[in-house]
């Protein structure tokens, strides 16, 4: 099978409320992972590295800052005059109401694109989320899917059952999806769908056609009905009773809410995972040139992640710095992913925080607790971009500070 007659749709989603104000003014797939890369990477490395060259990026929200992220889809290669990566934008003027503007979920999404999917007539599409860490052949994905005669193949992977109530519950036999359950109030299982899902091009566009025609009547103006992937569009693919199951190997996790997001953050302190340092499956990215990190005398760095740029004199522990970050003498930085070129002066202590780019806390000042529950997104103090914490204040745990505020007395 040709790589070339895939075609990967990436869907970079809606506004991310979930993250509250470290997605005011961001889309969420541009979110910093691991200090130096993006959200984004990992769906468009993926896709390099097994050599899909045809990827079309869907978005719908703050899009110029993803925009800006994927240069043209340079670093992974996909600047190319034939395929290569394709910025999908609201339209308007284009079609009906309910095929303009924002879409209402991911399968609306995929409804407003059928006619283009349509058109491209690739052998299999691939669709899946950009709020995932993981890394997936994509190339032997595809190649599973054609050899079973599945008109529909969904990734899945085990996680806490306690948790997948958040996702789309799989029921599996052998190697076919029987059942699913988009996020129930409780679930005896951890299968879910990691939102990679490949397909059978003309039945997807005929499914989304005929769900529309139950559907549109209902709904609001502008509005196909069609809502998220799980609500109509998987059940009937699966009712269908060609669905089968791709169980996705390694590490996967949905960082899409506060504590998930420090969780995957300290899972990556102390191991790889498998993802980060493989030359044979690079993770690539638009890096920005900056100069290498400085430890001065003094600093104590124990278990953390620091990106270049950085200069510390203080403690950091448990924690991600990305570029630029400066920690001065006295400082102390723990269990906490401070975002590019933010200054923590002496004697200020964030923890158990996240404090998105260009911010400054002052001097002696107080950002989280060091006693906030990791499990409670609610407990972890979110700091919004360009915001100060004059000398002294107390920014309390599960503060939330929109981008360019002053906390001072």
């Amino acid at each position: 099978m040709s790589p070339s007659r895939v075609l990967a749709i990436i869907q970079a989603g809606g506004a991310g409320s979930r993250m509250d104000v470290l997605t005011r003014e961001r889309a969420k797939p541009a979110l910093p992972v691991a200090g130096v890369f993006q959200l984004i990477d990992f769906p468009l490395s993926s896709l390099s590295n097994s050599g899909i060259t045809e990827v079309w990026l869907s978005l719908q929200f703050h899009g110029a800052s993803l925009e800006e992220q994927v240069a043209n889809g340079r670093p992974w290669d996909l600047d190319r005059t034939r395929g290569g990566l394709r910025l999908l934008m609201p339209e308007q003027g284009t079609g009906t109401a309910d095929e303009e503007g924002f879409a209402t979920g991911n399968a609306d999404g995929l409804f407003r694109i059928r006619d283009q999917i349509a058109e491209a007539d690739p052998t299999v599409v691939v669709v899946m989320s950009a709020d995932h860490v993981y890394r997936l052949d994509f190339s032997e994905l595809a190649a599973t899917h054609l050899e079973r005669g599945d008109e529909c193949t969904v990734v899945t992977s085990e996680i806490d059952p306690a948790e997948a109530g958040e996702h789309a519950v799989i029921t599996v036999e052998g190697d076919r999806v029987v059942g699913v359950d988009y996020k129930p109030e409780e679930s005896d299982t951890g299968t879910v769908a990691t939102e990679i899902i490949a397909y059978r091009p003309d039945v997807l566009v005929a499914v989304l056609d005929e769900l529309h025609r139950e559907l549109g009547g209902d709904a609001e103006e502008g509005d196909s009905g069609l809502g998220d992937f799980g609500e109509h569009l998987l059940p009937r693919m699966v009712a269908r009773g060609r669905t089968g199951a791709v169980e996705l190997p390694g590490y996967w996790r949905d960082l899409g809410q506060p504590h998930y997001y420090l969780r995957a953050h300290r899972e990556l302190l102390f191991d790889d995972v498998g993802l980060l340092n493989d030359p044979d499956w690079p993770i690539l990215t638009r890096h920005t040139q900056r100069g290498p990190a400085r430890m001065l005398d003094g600093a104590e760095v124990s278990d953390s992640l620091i990106s270049s740029g950085c200069v510390v004199a203080g403690r950091v522990e448990r924690s991600v710095l990305g570029p630029g970050v400066r920690v001065a003498a006295g400082a102390c930085v723990s269990d906490a992913v401070v975002f590019a070129d933010c200054v923590i002066e002496t004697d200020a202590v964030v923890s158990r925080a996240i404090v998105d780019k260009q911010c400054r806390i002052g001097e002696g000042a107080r950002v989280g607790a060091d006693n906030a529950d990791l499990d409670d997104s609610d407990a972890i103090a979110l700091i919004g971009k360009q915001s100060t914490i004059e000398s002294g204040e107390v920014v309390p745990a599960g503060a939330r500070l929109e981008p360019g505020s002053t906390a001072r007395t």
